[in-house]
C-alpha cells in the first residue's frame, strides 16, 4: 500500500470513528421534562418550609435534586409569564404584556429551538396560555383550556404509548391550584397559619384551606407524571424541571410584584445534578429556554433576554444573575395597574406607574368567587379593626415607589422609600429600572380602562 493510500484509509477510519461518536452522542441527548403548576405560591409547599400543606411529590423531587431558592417569573400573570418562558424574552420585547395576550408571531419559540436539535416536543395541559399552544409550534398539543384537567392523563398515556426514537422534550401543565378551588377541603381551618400580610377571619381560613386542597391536587398530578417518567424514560438521561407560573390568587400574590407573586418554586433533577441540595443562584423564567437548549446540546441563543443556568444545575457555578427585573400590566378589565420592579438578593424596588389608579383584581371585584367573600370579611373588619383597615388600604392603594429590605423583611411589610437613609439606594434602583425600560422598549402602556381611587 502506498503512503498516499494508507493515509486516505487512515483518514476514512478516523472519520467513521468520529461520526460514530457524533451519532452515538446525538442518540443520547437527554430527555427534558418540564412540569408547570398554575398559581402556586412558593411558601405553600413543603420543600420551601410549609407545614400546613401536603406536597409529598414536590418534596420527593427536592430530595432527589436541586432546589432553587431565588427563582422568579418575568410577569406574575398567566399569559405573559408563559410567553416569557416560551420565547426567552421579557413581555415588552415579546409582545405579551397584558394577560390573555400573545407573543409576536414572527418570534422563534422554544419548541423550534428544540426541534432543530432533534427533539420531539409535546405539550399537555396548561403549558402555554389557554388555547395558545398550537401557535408555539409544539409537535403535539392536548388538554388545553380553562377548568380542563385531562392533560395529566393524556401526558401519562402519551408516554406509555410513545414509539419515537427521538429524544423527548415533554411539557406538562396542571390547572391546579388555579381557581375555582375545591369547595371541600381535607385541611382543618383552625390549624393553619395566616401569613402576616393577610387578615385572619373564619371565611378567609376556609378559603385558604380550599386553596391548600387545590395545591395537594397539583402535587398528585406531579406524582402521576414523575411515576410514568421514571417508568418510560431513562432516569440516567432525563432532566426534570418543576415550577409554577407565579404565586397564588391571594392578596399580594398573583398580579403583584411582591415575592408572593413573582418568586416561584423551582426544583430540578437529572444527570450531573446532586441530590438534596439547594442553590441561592438568582434565575428568571426567561432563563429556562436557553437552559433547555444548553442541556439539549445546543448553543444558548444570544438574541434573547434569557441566560442559561445549566452550569448551576451541574454545580459548576454558584450564581447566575445579580438582578431580576419583572413587570405587570393588567388582566383585561381587572387590575389595570402597570408596575415594574428590580430585585437583588437583598433589596426590592417597585415602581407603580400610575398610583392614581386603584389596585383592584378578581379577588375583590369578580362576582361569584369565594375570594370576594373573604375579602369582604376583611373590609367589614376594617370598619373597627385598625390592622384590617391598614391591610385593605395597602391592597387597594399603592404609592408610586416601594422599597423593601428583603433580607430583613421577606414579606415586604415596611416600605422604606420615604426614609432619608435609603435615598441613595432608591435613586440608584430607580435609575436602573428607567434605563432597563428604555432598553426593553417598554412604554409603560395602559392596556385597558383603569379603576380610579375612590371608585
Amino acid at each position: 500500500m502506498t503512503a498516499k493510500r494508507f493515509l486516505a484509509s487512515l483518514l476514512a477510519c478516523f472519520a467513521i470513528s468520529i461520526f460514530g461518536v457524533v451519532s452515538t452522542f446525538a442518540a443520547e441527548k437527554p430527555n427534558l421534562v418540564v412540569f408547570i403548576c398554575d398559581d402556586l405560591g412558593t411558601l405553600d409547599t413543603t420543600p420551601y418550609g410549609s407545614t400546613d400543606v401536603r406536597t409529598p411529590n414536590m418534596q420527593r423531587l427536592a430530595n432527589e435534586g436541586l432546589k432553587f431558592t431565588q427563582a422568579f417569573v418575568a410577569s406574575p400573570s398567566c399569559a405573559p409569564s408563559r410567553a416569557a418562558l416560551l420565547t426567552g424574552l421579557m413581555p415588552a420585547r415579546n409582545g405579551a404584556e397584558a394577560n390573555h395576550t400573545r407573543p409576536k408571531v414572527e418570534l422563534k419559540k422554544l419548541p423550534k429551538y428544540l426541534q432543530e436539535l432533534g427533539y420531539e416536543v409535546a405539550s399537555f395541559g396548561k403549558v402555554a396560555h389557554y388555547g395558545h399552544g398550537p401557535e408555539y409550534g409544539f409537535d403535539t398539543v392536548a388538554g388545553e383550556g380553562y377548568q380542563r384537567y385531562e392533560g395529566i392523563g393524556q401526558a401519562v398515556n402519551f408516554l406509555k404509548e410513545r414509539k419515537s426514537e427521538k429524544p423527548l422534550a415533554l411539557f406538562v401543565g396542571t390547572n391546579w391550584p388555579h381557581v375555582p378551588w375545591p369547595e371541600k377541603s381535607s385541611y382543618d381551618p383552625a390549624k393553619i397559619k395566616v401569613p402576616p400580610e393577610h387578615f385572619d377571619t373564619p371565611v378567609y381560613r376556609q378559603s385558604r384551606t380550599n386553596y391548600y386542597e387545590a395545591v395537594t391536587k397539583a402535587d398528585d398530578d406531579l406524582g402521576q407524571v414523575l411515576n410514568v417518567v421514571e417508568q418510560q424514560l431513562d432516569p440516567k438521561n432525563t432532566f426534570v424541571l418543576f415550577t409554577s407560573d407565579h404565586g397564588a390568587q391571594l392578596p399580594f400574590g398573583k398580579w403583584n410584584l411582591y415575592d408572593a407573586g413573582m418568586r416561584v418554586p423551582l426544583l430540578a433533577k437529572g444527570p450531573g445534578i446532586k441530590a438534596g441540595v439547594k442553590t441561592e443562584a438568582m434565575v428568571s423564567w426567561i432563563d429556562i429556554l436557553p437552559t433547555l437548549v444548553d442541556l439539549g446540546g445546543g448553543a444558548a441563543p444570544k438574541e434573547i433576554d434569557g441566560r442559561s443556568f445549566a452550569a448551576v444545575l451541574r454545580g459548576e457555578k454558584q450564581s447566575a444573575r445579580d438582578e431580576i427585573y419583572a413587570t405587570h400590566s393588567g388582566d383585561r378589565e381587572f387590575n389595570v395597574y402597570p408596575m415594574r420592579c428590580l430585585r437583588t438578593d437583598k433589596w426590592k424596588y417597585i415602581l407603580n406607574l400610575h398610583p392614581e389608579f386603584q389596585y383592584a383584581t378578581h379577588i375583590n371585584r369578580a362576582a361569584g368567587r369565594d375570594s370576594v367573600d373573604y375579602f369582604r370579611s376583611w373590609e367589614s373588619a376594617a370598619k373597627n379593626d385598625p390592622r384590617a383597615a391598614e391591610i385593605v388600604h395597602r391592597y387597594k392603594q399603592r404609592p408610586r415607589e416601594e422599597l423593601y429590605d428583603i433580607a430583613n423583611d421577606p414579606h415586604e411589610l415596611k416600605n422604606l422609600a420615604e426614609e432619608p437613609q435609603h435615598d441613595s439606594r432608591l435613586t440608584e434602583m430607580r435609575a436602573k429600572v428607567a434605563a432597563w425600560m428604555k432598553d426593553q422598549g417598554d412604554a409603560g402602556t395602559v392596556f385597558d380602562k383603569p379603576l380610579l381611587i375612590g371608585q
